[in-house]
């Protein structure tokens, strides 16, 4: 039984391919796997994310995604959680998110948790994505990519999940966009680097460019 946190150095960076790759990945491993999203904003009634990870794992919506407990909040205004959350009049208790999680890692060998944009999002007025993994202290597969500007936006997010004394398990690295080759390599080179200057494992895990209707198999061994 285990939890895994999935983030990314920003929005749109890939997470959810990532948490859906990863899953079929411990499906087809043998291991019982649920994904779940922390908090999901700009769409209504079901979980945008969820659905797509159903959709790479080859499975149904399940009991668990009817009952909530995959994306306890949902919020229709396509914004940061707080922002959304407040639109709303709601207020997202983290407390929720943890006791759904908790109930579906008594039920699942793997539960992989998707978070909502990147490490220092606020999740609402006191707390960020990062405050609460710091309190949970799962360990984190983060998610890069070889695009403009990844290499400071992967090495500060490294620097702070160090500082916070955070395990990471090493990095997904998403292939789309398609860059230059010689960007995209010399780009994993330097993350690799970093990840054993900052003591983790220098795992990094390429998720090539793919569409829904031809999903591929990754091994993701080397962070699982």
């Amino acid at each position: 039984m285990g939890v895994t946190f999935i983030t990314g150095i920003d929005t749109g960076i890939g997470k959810t391919y990532a948490t859906g790759l990863a899953a079929r990945y411990l499906r087809r491993r043998g291991e019982t796997v649920i994904t779940q999203k922390l908090v999901q904003t700009g769409c209504r009634d079901r979980s945008e994310d969820i659905v797509t990870h159903r959709s790479i794992m080859g499975t149904g919506y399940t009991d668990d995604d009817e009952k909530g407990l995959t994306c306890p909040y949902l919020f229709a205004f396509p914004a940061s959680p707080h922002l959304a959350a407040g639109l709303e009049h709601a207020v997202i208790d983290l407390d929720v998110i943890t006791r759904a999680t908790e109930v579906l890692a008594g039920k699942y060998d793997q539960v992989l948790l998707e978070g909502a944009g990147g490490l220092c999002v606020p999740l609402n007025d006191n707390a960020t994505l990062l405050d609460y993994l710091s309190v949970r202290k799962n360990p984190i597969v983060l998610v890069s990519s070889p695009r403009l500007g990844s290499i400071n936006h992967t090495l500060m997010a490294l620097e702070l999940l160090k500082y916070r004394s955070l395990r990471v398990r090493g990095i997904v690295y998403n292939r789309h966009p398609n860059e230059k080759i010689e960007i995209a390599e010399d780009s994993k080179k330097i993350f690799m680097k970093y990840l054993a200057k900052f003591g983790y494992p220098s795992a990094v895990v390429d998720m090539p460019v793919f569409d829904l209707l031809n999903v591929p198999d990754i091994d993701f061994s080397c962070l699982f």
